[in-house]
């Protein structure tokens, strides 16, 4: 009995669904506007907005100028924004933004656009270019709306995009140690802290400042490479002082072992 009724169940899900489906192409494919229009806002409110999409540019031309606009619009916009489609949607809303700038939704579309390109910024190892301009955007929308509620979530916003291009400038830095081209490395790393002072990787960004120098020390000629040693004493006491439980300190103190022998060699013979 239970599986009868679970096939009986089945059954009726499958004949809504056809039943749907059906009713969608009619009104899609019919020439009745309004009940276009009215299509459109039931598959918008239901969360279908793929389907909302395809009557919203059905119908709106027949509403330009007219007050169903303003609305349609900004569905329609929302619909590409939910459906996660963000370069549409940016387009969208900003096309809604300067037909109605004194809509009581431009301040929402502002930011929905703002934020659409937020979310086209990739991974921080690719190109970084979408987030450049997502953080331009971010910017502008809190110069014209600084008392927004939406003021908030797009500091938020700006700060995991400036963290993006953090990392992606700490790697590009990291990459001159990897090729083993040990000044740039060092001059790479001394100009990622300078630019990011306050950044989360200041530690990891002194290791590998230690680790270039240590490599132009411990291979320099013997004339210079004294206060090379030096300058890497220096600044293994400065890692200590700001990290003393530093990730680093079991291959900091090893090397340090090898820069401590060879700063003996220069000492006056007793």
């Amino acid at each position: 009995m239970k599986i009868k009724a679970f096939q009986i169940f089945c059954g009726l899900v499958i004949a809504t669904l056809f039943t749907s489906c059906g009713e969608y192409q009619k009104v899609l494919n019919g020439t009745d506007i309004i009940a276009k229009y009215k299509a459109a806002e039931t598959y918008y409110e239901a969360g279908e907005y793929r389907k909302a999409i395809r009557l919203f540019e059905q119908v709106i031309p027949s509403y330009r100028g007219k007050p169903q606009a303003e609305r349609l619009i900004f569905f329609f916009a929302n619909s590409y924004y939910q459906n996660k489609d963000y370069y549409l949607a940016a387009y969208q809303f900003e096309n809604f933004v300067k037909s109605y700038p004194k809509s009581q939704r431009v301040q929402q579309a502002n930011f929905l656009a703002a934020k659409s390109y937020y979310h086209r910024s990739p991974d921080y190892s690719l190109d970084q270019e979408d987030t450049f301009t997502a953080l331009e955007k971010l910017q502008l929308f809190l110069n014209k709306y600084p008392r927004s509620t939406y003021a908030e979530e797009a500091n938020q916003l700006i700060l995991e995009l400036q963290g993006k291009i953090e990392q992606k400038d700490f790697e590009i830095a990291k990459q001159y140690y990897t090729i083993r081209d040990f000044k740039p490395a060092v001059r790479a790393m001394d100009n990622f802290i300078s630019e990011y002072p306050g950044t989360r990787f200041r530690e990891e960004a002194l290791y590998q400042k230690f680790l270039a120098l240590y490599e132009i020390a411990t291979n320099s000629f013997r004339n210079v490479m004294q206060l090379r040693l030096e300058e890497l004493q220096r600044l293994y006491q400065n890692i200590l002082s700001k990290y003393p439980e530093t990730l680093f300190i079991e291959d900091l103190n090893k090397k340090m072992e090898t820069v401590d022998k060879l700063l003996r060699t220069f000492e006056p013979a007793t």
